[in-house]
């Protein structure tokens, strides 16, 4: 854990650029964020969060004039949507 010094340094200089996120998630998140990281070379869980919004955003994008990305977000909003319990 930072200390509360590093935590001040930290959130001056990026306060405007960066928000923290602090997150309560089970295990198995922590698990897939461990497991994006290093399949993607990434740099920890925080890189890993990142990178799924960044490709989230990028199939909702694609989902607009794609059919297959379409139905792919359809499929995993679907799935989500029924295992959800899973994750929260």
């Amino acid at each position: 854990m930072a200390t509360a010094r590093a935590q001040q340094e930290w959130r001056a200089k990026n306060r405007f650029v960066k928000s923290q996120l602090n997150v309560m998630a089970r295990r198995i998140v922590h698990d897939d964020l461990n497991d994006i990281a290093s399949k993607f070379a990434l740099r920890g869980k925080g890189e890993a969060v990142s990178f799924s919004t960044h490709v989230t955003k990028g199939l909702m994008q694609h989902a607009g004039h794609n059919d297959e990305a379409r139905r792919l977000l359809s499929v995993f909003s679907e799935t989500f949507q029924e295992d959800r319990d899973l994750y929260k």
